[in-house]
């Protein structure tokens, strides 16, 4: 039977806890890695309603965008609606893992899955929080098996290089080595000094999945002991940054395209900043709060940013540098339920877990 760690492995996979912000409260807040999981629910917020959603279908794991626990607690008040929260979920055995920033910044995360839900496919990162360190592996393996291998190192992500996967190069030469007592080789005799015809296969790696592109490898891999090589590249790494900015097929008017994103993300209304009649075409998104980067979504180029939670003060400095705001809420990050569940499912395929998104409205707002 999978467990949390099983589950919580392929979410990091994908949304690495080191792209998180500093002090972000992400990772395991409730639980244990080792307890059992038949049943994952997907959800945006803890609430009560939402652990009460869960323990009605007996998930076993929730996986939350925003941290159960975000502030530090100085106790556990049963007769608190954070009291009670905590004792239900281990009353009923359920963990809550929680991935913030990490999965806004992560490629395919929340800002790509907004800029989907606009139709936006092309996009660029808007603020940059970090370039990740590139290696080069090098494998040494024999002939018979290079296709193998090098599907192997594909699938575990090494290889890629823009839109292109299965990047490698390949170079021939004879290997050589003599099995002495204890081993079992797959090619050659014991005592016996062998010789195979071996391919010198190299190809890129980024830092956070280079132990899982090894391991990868030596599954695939015939011999015993694998012979690999590892060198940091001088070459930019990987960027990773949150927001994404991009642009539409053809420019709209302010006013039509607020009425736009209302549609897309479902929202009964938005609250706007510049001139209604002002043609728009170049976008910036940022989920959550994102006031702080009206700047920096001005000097990309952005003729509107859309972003939740704006305050009053941003506003009048976003009309005094041209900058045109779309808030439809913070609560449109809502579309991680679904997608997140889409990913986790695809890469569960060896694991035998269920996945549902909550359904449980936990929009603080109502509108009249």
């Amino acid at each position: 039977m999978a467990t949390v760690k099983d589950v919580i492995n392929l979410l990091e996979d994908f949304a690495p806890k080191s792209y998180a912000f500093e002090g972000d409260k992400i990772g395991l807040h409730v639980g244990k890695m080792n307890a059992k999981v038949s049943k994952v629910m997907i959800a945006l917020d803890v609430l009560e309603s939402v652990v009460d959603e869960a323990i009605e279908n007996d998930v076993n794991l929730i996986v939350a965008h925003h941290p159960l626990i975000f502030k530090p607690l100085k106790k556990i008040d049963l007769n608190s609606e954070k009291g009670r929260i905590i004792q239900k979920l281990i009353k009923h055995d359920i963990s809550v893992y929680a991935a913030h920033t990490n999965l806004d910044i992560a490629t395919g995360g929340v800002n790509d899955m907004l800029m989907n839900q606009l139709g936006i496919k092309h996009t660029d990162i808007l603020v940059e929080t970090g370039e990740e360190p590139l290696f080069k592996l090098v494998v040494f393996v024999p002939q018979t098996h290079e296709d193998q291998l090098r599907d192997a190192l594909s699938n575990a992500g090494a290889g890629h290089i823009g839109d292109y996967s299965h990047c490698t190069f390949n170079s021939t030469g004879t290997g050589t080595f003599k099995p002495l007592d204890g081993t079992n080789p797959y090619i050659g005799q014991k005592g016996e000094l062998e010789k195979v015809q071996e391919v010198r296969m190299e190809t890129i790696v980024p830092k956070s999945i280079l132990r899982k592109v090894i391991d990868a490898s030596v599954d695939a891999h015939p011999y015993e002991e694998m012979a690999y090589d590892v060198y940091p590249v001088e070459l930019p790494g990987i960027k990773r940054g949150l927001g994404r900015i991009g642009k539409l097929d053809q420019p709209l008017a302010l006013e039509d395209f607020a009425e736009y994103v209302k549609k897309s993300f479902d929202v009964p209304y938005v609250r706007m900043v510049g001139e209604h009649s002002k043609k728009v075409q170049t976008i910036a998104v940022i989920g959550g709060d994102g006031n702080k980067y009206i700047d920096q979504a001005k000097i990309k180029g952005a003729d509107v940013l859309i972003t939740g939670d704006l305050y009053y003060h941003t506003a009048h400095d976003a009309l005094g540098i041209g900058l045109n705001v779309i808030d439809p809420g913070h609560h449109i990050e809502k579309v991680m339920k679904s997608e997140l569940l889409k990913i986790l499912k695809e890469r569960s395929q060896d694991l035998d877990v269920d996945y549902i998104s909550s359904s449980t409205i936990t929009e603080p707002f109502t509108f009249i």
